[in-house]
């Protein structure tokens, strides 16, 4: 077994790595940058050492500063953990070229399966079903056109070195095709450094179910079980679970054989994950399964997987690596109950899903089910990383148990003044459709109205009412309630909530859970923050109309596009300029007809949040 082991991650899966590396007794050695220099994970390692600035490419991305660090150090191994450079077959040779031992798979099976295109044709001929689609050498705008036009829309626009859910597009029209491919190859090569794509036949009703491999040096290769990761956002997981709803032994029996398949096709060892879309249009059928990609690497959703087989896979790994047998065989691995995985991301659901940032002044986990947290409160959330705060990991012996313990735990967490969106995992976890496992890739688009809560609840209300009539001391003037002269008192309270102004009422039978955080008084619930106060008597609820043009940036971030100058006419829903963000772009655009009056920003400036970036008038005015 190796002796010391360099961490080439951060957050939540650094700390992972790091707890079952210290049950075997090995050295941890963190790197960081500059914004995570006050981490846990810097903290919890036996060493921690700098590896440079906060951006991503200056620090996490940059080779010779992480094998600079593992020479320092005197590591003896290196684990990419996910993201990052855990993919990258050139990063992998270096580390073995070093003469350190690489925690993941060969360069080449990395090489083999990391582009699209060239993964499909070796599944091909292998044997292993892929999905239909454009995977030529001819990347002119005019042959993917032809091509999309050939499949048939919707189509799928994917970049060939993709993963994550970036540099990927739906196109549902012609017309709208050369502007989304020019967005995709924007994005995939700021994120990849590679920006061809390729054109997939878009399914209807897709599940997206993986299947978990595991291989040794020795040849042995195994699975353990499916999941199903077909709830998502922008392609983007949200909740995980595992097994597969509704796939019968004999189809889950095809697709796991046929997972081990191309794992022996490219030679594989350690851990990998093979992805599958199925057309769910009617049911979980074999002959209706497809490979889409093969992840060279451990998965963030590989919790749900340890949770029903009682595997460490990060303890896998690290035998695999220093030379071991695999722990058990085939035979030896079984299925023991239901588990689901929620990521619990720092984001606004009710104002699009824009990412927040800042520091975690309040941070509340649930103690009830496994939770994997890369931060801790009194954290800072960065605009430079993923904007994932925590995992929520949820076991039952059956799928209705495990979904209960998950929908309690997400309703519990308590996050503030950064923004989450915990409570909609929590109304997913609640959600008829969702517990009736009528799932595919487009469940959140369909009913995000239903799921997002953009105002509280009326039980909400009351409880804010009942909270601050009770700090009152039950005055009922102070309160701003409903008394009236020669009659009763009603009850009702004045309050606002956010930014707006209800009238609710006091109910006694109401637990209210408030924290008071500097001045503002904030209520949780089901998974929700509502700042709360009273009113003074002179106040009104503030207008929310959008009647002027001032566009702002509603987040930070770095322009990356714009598409107007001052005088331009602009009809309502124009893109006017893109923001990027977390990595993910953002399309700011016009709120109605009008003339553009004022360009405050051009591409390649950084922007803060709320920062004006242009003035649109009506041509009338």
């Amino acid at each position: 077994m190796m002796e010391s082991l360099l961490i080439a991650n951060r957050g939540e899966i650094a700390r992972r790595i790091i707890r079952t590396a210290k049950i075997l007794g090995i050295r941890t050695i963190a790197v960081y940058s500059e914004a995570d220099a006050g981490l846990p994970f810097v903290r919890e390692a036996d060493e921690a050492i700098t590896i440079g600035p906060s951006p991503a490419r200056e620090s996490y991305l940059s080779q010779e500063r992480i094998l600079e660090a593992a020479r320092k150090t005197g590591a003896a191994a290196i684990h990419p953990g996910y993201g990052f450079l855990s993919e990258n077959a050139e990063f992998a040779e270096a580390v073995e070229k070093a003469g350190i031992i690489w925690v993941g798979a060969p360069p080449a099976a990395i090489r083999a399966m990391g582009l699209k295109d060239a993964a499909k044709e070796l599944m091909q001929a292998a044997g292993v079903p892929v999905t239909p689609g454009y995977l030529g050498p001819d990347q002119s705008e005019e042959r993917l056109a032809a091509e999309a036009e050939t499949i048939g829309y919707p189509v799928l626009i994917k970049a060939v070195a993709g993963g994550g859910g970036k540099g990927m597009r739906r196109v549902e029209r012609a017309q709208d095709f050369a502007e989304l491919l020019a967005s995709c190859r924007r994005e995939a090569a700021a994120s990849f450094g590679d920006d061809r794509v390729l054109i997939e036949r878009y399914i209807a009703n897709p599940r997206h179910i993986e299947v978990q491999v595991f291989a040794d040096k020795l040849g042995n290769c195994v699975h353990l079980f499916e999941r199903d990761c077909s709830l998502q956002r922008r392609h983007q997981k949200v909740i995980e679970e595992a097994p597969a709803p509704g796939l019968d032994a004999a189809t889950r029996a095809t697709i796991c054989d046929a997972a081990v398949k191309a794992a022996r096709a490219v030679t594989y060892v350690g851990a990998g994950t093979i992805e599958f879309i199925a057309d769910a249009s009617e049911g979980l059928r074999e002959d209706r399964i497809w490979f889409m990609e093969m992840n060279t690497r451990l998965q963030v959703e590989h919790p749900v997987t340890e949770a029903i087989t009682g595997v460490d896979l990060v303890l896998w790994q690290l035998k695999v690596a220093s030379g071991e047998p695999l722990p058990k065989m085939q035979d030896e691995i079984t299925l023991n109950g239901w588990a689901f995985e929620a990521r619990l991301y720092a984001e606004n659901p009710a104002a699009g899903y824009l990412p927040s940032t800042g520091r975690l002044e309040h941070l509340s986990l649930p103690a009830t089910v496994r939770v994997d947290s890369g931060v801790e409160q009194g954290d800072d959330i960065t605009a430079f990383y993923d904007p994932m705060i925590a995992k929520i990991i949820a076991h039952g012996p059956n799928r209705e148990a495990a979904l209960s313990k998950l929908a309690a735990a997400c309703a519990g967490i308590e996050v503030w003044p950064v923004r989450s969106n915990a409570g909609l995992l929590s109304r997913i976890a609640v959600d008829p459709d969702f517990c009736a496992a009528r799932i595919d890739t487009g469940f959140l688009d369909r009913h995000d109205d239903r799921l997002v809560a953009t105002e509280p609840s009326d039980t909400a209300i009351d409880t804010a009412a009942t909270a601050l009539l009770r700090n009152t001391d039950g005055d009922p003037w102070t309160a701003l309630t409903g008394f009236r002269i020669a009659g009763t008192d009603d009850k009702r309270v004045r309050i606002r909530i956010g930014d707006h102004l209800h009238w609710g009422h006091s109910r006694p039978e109401l637990e209210a859970n408030t924290v008071t955080i500097g001045e503002t008084t904030v209520l949780f619930d089901g998974g929700n923050a509502w700042p709360i106060s009273l009113p003074v008597a002179s106040e009104v609820e503030a207008s929310q109309g959008a009647g002027d043009g001032a566009i702002l940036s509603p987040m930070p971030g770095l322009v990356i596009s714009v598409d107007v100058a001052d005088g331009d006419r602009v009809a309502k829903g124009d893109r006017l300029l893109t923001v990027e963000a977390m990595k993910m772009e953002h399309s700011l655009r016009a709120p109605f007809d009008g003339i553009v009056e004022k360009l405050q920003v051009s591409s390649g400036i950084r922007v803060s949040e709320n920062q004006l970036v242009v003035s649109i008038v009506k041509e009338q005015d």
